[in-house]
C-alpha cells in the first residue's frame, strides 16, 4: 500500500486511459462522419480507467463487472470502426449497437453463469480479427499503422499481464499489471495521434 491506496501501481496505472479517454471524446466532437462510433470508444477507454482502478482498489467478482464492462464497450466499438473504415461503412455503423450489447451480455452472462467463454470470443476474436482485416482490405483513410500501433501495444500489454511475478522481481515492486495498463493506454494515445492527423488526410 503507498499513500493508503491498496494496490497502488494497479490503481493509479489506469490514470492514462482516463487521460487519452477524455482526450479523444473532445477531439472526436469534431469528427463530421461517424461520430458516434469513435466517441463511444474513448468513452469506453475513459469508463475502463474507472472501472479497473475499481477493481484494483477493492478486487472481486462484484467490482471486477465493473472493470470488464467497459472493456467491452471498447473493443466493440473499435471492431465496429474497423469494419466502416475498411469494409462498409453501413455495415459498420449497423453493427456498433448489436455488438456492444453482445460485450455488455457477455459480462453479465459470466456473472451469473460463472462461464466466460462468451466474453473471451468478445475480448479476443476483434484484436484477431482486426490484424486479418488491416492486411486485406484497404481503409478510405491513410495513417492506418495506428490500429498496427495499437494491436502490437495490446500484444506487448498481455505479455506484460502473463509475466506479471516475473516483472515484480524484476522492477522492484511493480509487477506488469501496470506496465500493462501503461503500454495499452499509450498504444491508443497513438491511434488518437493518427485519426486526428488523418482527418486532413482522407484518401480518394
Amino acid at each position: 500500500m503507498v499513500l493508503n491506496v491498496p494496490n497502488f501501481w494497479n490503481v493509479v496505472s489506469n490514470l492514462p486511459f482516463l487521460i487519452v479517454g477524455i482526450l479523444g471524446v473532445f477531439k472526436t466532437c469534431k469528427f463530421q462522419n461517424s461520430k458516434i462510433q469513435y466517441l463511444l470508444f474513448f468513452l469506453g477507454i475513459s469508463f475502463v480507467s474507472i472501472g479497473s482502478g475499481y477493481y484494483h482498489w477493492s478486487p472481486s467478482n462484484s467490482t471486477l463487472v465493473w472493470d470488464r464492462l467497459p472493456m467491452t464497450i471498447a473493443f466493440m466499438s473499435l471492431f465496429s470502426i474497423i469494419i466502416s473504415e475498411f469494409i462498409n461503412d453501413t455495415l459498420g455503423k449497423k453493427l456498433l449497437f448489436p455488438t456492444v450489447l453482445i460485450g455488455l451480455f457477455s459480462v453479465i452472462y459470466w456473472q451469473f453463469f460463472d462461464d466466460l467463454r462468451i466474453y473471451v470470443l468478445v475480448q479476443f476474436y476483434p484484436m484477431i480479427a482486426i490484424p486479418v482485416i488491416l492486411l486485406f482490405f484497404t481503409s478510405k483513410y491513410n495513417l492506418t499503422y495506428g490500429y498496427w500501433v495499437l494491436s502490437a501495444a495490446y500484444f506487448i500489454a498481455k505479455i506484460f499481464e502473463y509475466f506479471d511475478h516475473e516483472m515484480d522481481v524484476w522492477f522492484n515492486g511493480i509487477s506488469g499489471h501496470p506496465l500493462k495498463h501503461i503500454t495499452a493506454a499509450l498504444g491508443i494515445f497513438f491511434l488518437l495521434f493518427t485519426y486526428l492527423r488523418r482527418e486532413e488526410h482522407i484518401t480518394k
